[in-house]
């Protein structure tokens, strides 16, 4: 790709001045791309991308107004299976991995973990890879990283950020609530912290874990 019309047209979109801006120097950067656009929100990449010829998405899962990155994404890998996608997070929470494959999303990239850079990870998706990161995110989380944790721990901790009881979080595992109880202790032996309020308050500042519920501030599901 040389000339101006056979650029990879791109998009990007974060809530975050910051990471967009860094987002749109990359694109800039690289002379086989050119931006196309700037955008803050998800639901605006929904409506822009009807209608114009778009080869590259860029978006951040996490938006605090209206529709999420994955929701936003999925919707347009139906409705535009053309276009490419790329979801960055700033957090490490892995679940959204499986869900972006299952929707088709190409690529998956840890803004703050990965050891590839944005370009290679455009690159690799404009021919074709599929690129996800082969290792989870190794986070400090008290005395261990997040590597460390279970899947089943990583679950319930990912309702406790939401504020969830005990009882709750084994309606929703379809666990017994002893085995929530369990889970918890074992977490709270690993890591060195002496409460589930410690356990939920660092989870969620580290960005750790991200449930649902926080996922998906406007409430759909």
């Amino acid at each position: 790709m040389s000339d101006s019309t056979s650029k990879t047209r791109v998009v990007v979109v974060d809530d975050q001045n910051i990471s967009r801006g860094f987002f749109e120097m990359y694109v800039r950067a690289a002379s086989d791309y050119v931006l196309v656009a700037g955008l803050r929100t998800a639901q605006e990449a929904i409506d822009f991308v009807e209608g114009r010829s778009i080869d590259l998405l860029i978006m951040d899962v996490m938006m605090q107004d209206g529709v999420d990155g994955l929701t936003a994404a999925t919707k347009i890998k139906q409705e535009h299976p053309d276009i490419k996608v790329i979801l960055t997070t700033s957090t490490s929470e892995t679940s959204w991995e499986e869900k972006a494959k299952q929707a088709g999303i190409e690529s998956f990239w840890y803004k703050e973990y990965d050891e590839h850079g944005l370009l290679e990870i455009m690159e690799r998706t404009m021919k074709g890879e599929s690129v996800y990161p082969l290792d989870q995110p190794k986070v400090p989380f008290g005395k261990i990283t997040r590597a460390d944790l279970t899947e089943r721990e990583l679950e319930i901790l990912r309702e406790l950020t939401a504020s969830m009881t005990n009882e709750e979080i084994a309606e929703k595992l379809q666990i017994s609530v002893n085995t929530v109880k369990r889970h918890i202790q074992n977490i709270m032996e690993k890591t060195g912290f002496e409460s589930r309020l410690d356990l939920a308050t660092n989870a969620k500042l580290l960005g750790l874990v991200v449930s649902d519920k926080d996922r998906m501030k406007d409430g759909t599901e």
